[in-house]
C-alpha cells in the first residue's frame, strides 16, 4: 500500500499507482465501448462495474435508478466523523451508428458511446482501484455509477433512491456532503481541467407542438386553414423570445429541430407538428421562456385560424457549481497539472447535464476534462454525439488523478 498525507499528495506515488492500473483500465474502456447500452438498459455495464468493485472488496449496492444504477463506498482508513466525498460517472450510450473504425467499435448496431460515458465509467473505476490501495485515506468516498444521463434523468433517480443519504438512510457509509463529476471535452486540450463557479451547463426543456387547421385543396387555400403556414409563422415568432423578451446578456436558445406536415404537393394538411428545445441558464429566464412560448404558439396559431396543442417536457435543471467547490477544483488542478492545464471557463455551455440533480441536494461541482490530442485543432476533431467520436485514452490517467485528488482533499472553507 502507498501512504499519502491528507494535505499533501505524493504525486509520484499517485501517478505510479495510476500507471500500474492503466493496462487493465484500457481493456475495460475498450470493452465498454464495444458493448454500449442505452439508458436504463445498462445491465452488462453494471455487471462490469460490480465485478470490479467485488474484486476490490468495495461495498456496493445494485439495482438502483430503475435497475441498473450502482452505488459503492470506500471508508476512510481511520475512524472519522467526516462526511463522504461523492464521485459520479454516467454509463449509458446513444442511438447512433458508429463509424470510428476502431478495433473495439460497437458490436451493437445503432448504439455507440458517442458521448464518452465509457471513459467516465473507466475513470471512476480507476479512481476506486487507486484509492483502495492507499494506506491513508482521510475521507470516506462514495462512488455513484448512474444510468440514463442521455435524457432519462438517471441522476435524479439515483438521488431519489437515496444514494447521498448514507447508511442512516438508503445509501452506504456516512452521508455525502460534496459531489464531483466530470465530462470529457473535445474542445479543450488533452488533460486540461476546466470549470467555473455558478452555471456551467444549461437547463434543458423540450417541446412538441401540434398545429391543427382545416385540410383543403392546394388550389383553393381560402377553403381551409393552413397548418403549415401557421407553423412557419410560429417558428419564426419564437425567435423573439431570445431577441426581444430577454436581455441580450441573458443566454437563451430556442431551437426547432424538426417540422412535419403534409402528404402531397396539392393538399394543405389539417395538421402539422414540430419539435425542439429551449435552453436557459437562470430559473427566472426559464419560467419567462415557457410563458412566452405558450403565448406565442397559441396566439399565432389563432391568428391563422388554427389551434395549437403544446406538449412541454421539463428537462434537466441548470448545472450550478458551488463557488467554493469550483475554486477547489481549479486549485487542485493547478497544483497537480500546472496553470497551462487549468482553465477558468469564461462562459457556460448551453448543453445540459443531469449531474445538476446532485447539486440540488449537496454542494457540487462539475468540470471538463480535455480530450483534444496535441497538434490538433479542437473544433476540427470529432465532437460529442458524432458518429466518429471516441474518448481519448490518454485522458484517462489525468481524469483518474483528478478524481483521486478531490477524494483526498479537505472540505473547502
Amino acid at each position: 500500500m502507498t501512504t499519502m498525507t491528507e494535505n499533501r499528495v505524493d504525486t509520484p506515488a499517485l501517478r505510479a499507482l495510476i500507471a500500474a492500473e492503466m493496462p487493465g483500465l484500457l481493456d475495460i474502456r475498450h470493452d465498454l465501448h464495444a458493448h454500449p447500452e442505452l439508458m436504463f438498459e445498462e445491465r452488462r455495464t453494471s455487471e462490469v462495474v460490480v465485478r470490479e468493485l467485488t474484486t476490490l472488496g468495495i461495498a456496493h449496492k445494485t439495482g438502483l435508478a430503475k435497475g441498473t444504477g450502482v452505488l459503492a463506498h470506500l471508508p476512510a482508513t481511520e475512524r472519522t466523523t467526516r462526511p463522504a466525498v461523492g464521485l459520479r460517472a454516467d454509463m449509458d450510450a446513444l442511438p447512433i451508428i458508429e463509424c470510428t473504425g476502431r478495433t473495439y467499435s460497437s458490436t451493437h448496431h445503432g448504439v455507440m458511446h458517442a458521448c464518452g460515458h465509457d471513459g467516465h465509467t473507466t475513470i471512476l473505476l480507476g479512481a476506486a482501484r487507486v484509492l483502495s490501495k492507499l494506506a491513508h485515506r482521510p475521507n470516506p468516498v462514495t462512488f455513484v455509477f448512474q444510468p440514463a444521463e442521455e435524457g432519462g434523468a438517471g441522476g435524479e433517480e439515483m438521488c431519489l433512491d437515496g444514494c447521498l443519504e448514507g447508511d442512516s438512510g438508503r445509501g452506504l457509509g456516512p452521508p455525502v456532503a460534496r459531489m464531483y463529476g466530470l465530462h470529457g471535452w473535445p474542445q479543450l486540450p488533452l488533460g486540461q481541467i476546466g470549470t467555473r463557479p455558478g452555471p456551467l451547463l444549461a437547463a434543458t426543456d423540450d417541446f412538441k407542438v401540434t398545429v391543427r387547421g382545416t385540410q383543403c385543396h392546394g388550389a383553393y387555400p381560402h377553403l381551409g386553414s393552413d397548418s403549415i403556414l401557421a407553423s412557419a409563422h410560429i417558428v419564426a415568432a419564437l425567435q423573439a423570445i431570445a431577441s426581444r423578451h430577454t436581455s441580450p446578456t441573458d443566454s437563451i436558445v430556442v431551437t426547432v429541430g424538426a417540422l412535419h406536415g403534409g402528404t402531397a404537393t396539392n393538399i394543405i394538411p389539417a395538421e402539422t407538428t414540430f419539435i425542439g428545445t429551449v435552453r436557459t441558464l437562470r430559473d427566472e429566464t426559464r419560467a419567462l421562456a415557457r410563458q412566452r412560448f405558450f403565448e406565442i404558439v397559441q396566439n399565432t396559431a389563432r391568428a391563422h385560424a388554427c389551434e395549437a396543442h403544446i406538449e412541454w417536457e421539463e428537462g434537466y435543471p441548470v448545472t450550478q457549481n458551488d463557488p467554493k467547490l469550483a475554486g477547489q477544483v481549479l486549485a487542485v488542478a493547478e497544483s497537480a497539472f500546472g496553470a497551462p492545464r487549468t482553465l477558468l471557463v469564461a462562459t457556460p455551455s448551453m448543453g445540459g447535464e443531469d449531474f445538476s440533480y446532485y447539486g440540488r441536494h449537496v454542494p457540487a461541482c462539475f468540470y471538463f476534462l480535455g480530450l483534444c490530442p496535441p497538434g490538433r485543432e479542437p473544433l476540427n476533431v470529432p465532437q460529442l454525439h458524432q458518429p466518429d467520436f471516441d474518448f481519448n485514452d490518454e485522458a484517462l490517467a489525468p481524469g483518474i488523478e483528478m478524481m483521486c485528488r478531490l477524494a483526498l482533499s479537505e472540505t473547502p472553507r
